[in-house]
């Protein structure tokens, strides 16, 4: 019985998770919104933040400065085909983006999101927990452990799975202060 898999493929989960909750516009300006906007760079689809420097210089706006000028306005044609929501402002050697105030509105949408994002991690940890769990039974059905080996094997699972929800719980919580305090 393997519980570092087990506890690996929860561990995944939550950096997904957190990525995903990187990646929601809070109304504070976030860098990583553009990681999954790419740029075609010659034939190739180039992340952004390997062909500019992105920088934050005030709470509602990123800068991005291309290290070769003649790919701004491809940089800007990729932002406005991503799903990110802002409109890029390019003065001939910087794109700024500006992100708007956010209503109450707004912000209970996201937390509806966000909440619904954890949800998804949560059932991906159970899910998960049940594949031990099986992978346990099958093992005592081999007779390659005994029941009471089964009976600690659930237990361990059940602990680390109750670990794991309390964590997506915490991370839900402070995205959500942050959503609504801004």
């Amino acid at each position: 019985m393997e519980f570092n898999e087990l506890e690996e493929r929860m561990n995944k989960t939550l950096s997904v998770l957190e990525e995903n909750f990187s990646e929601i516009r809070a109304g504070r300006a976030n860098p990583a919104i553009l990681n999954k906007v790419t740029v075609d760079y010659y034939g190739v689809p180039t992340p952004i933040n390997q062909m500019a420097g992105i920088s934050v210089p005030e709470a509602r706006l990123i800068v991005i400065q291309p290290w070769d000028a003649s790919v701004l306005k491809e940089i800007e044609k990729a932002i406005l085909a991503s799903d990110i929501g802002l409109n890029p402002n390019n003065d001939g050697k910087v794109i700024r983006l500006s992100f708007p105030e956010l209503t109450e509105e707004r912000r209970k949408d996201l937390v509806k999101d966000i909440k619904k994002i954890a949800e998804d991690s949560k059932v991906a940890i159970r899910s998960i927990r049940r594949d031990g769990i099986d992978e346990a039974k099958s093992m005592q059905k081999e007779s390659i452990i005994t029941e009471d080996d089964l009976k600690k094997a659930e237990e361990q699972i059940q602990k680390l799975t109750d670990k794991k929800i309390a964590e997506i719980d915490s991370i839900l919580d402070k995205k959500e202060k942050e959503i609504m305090s801004i």
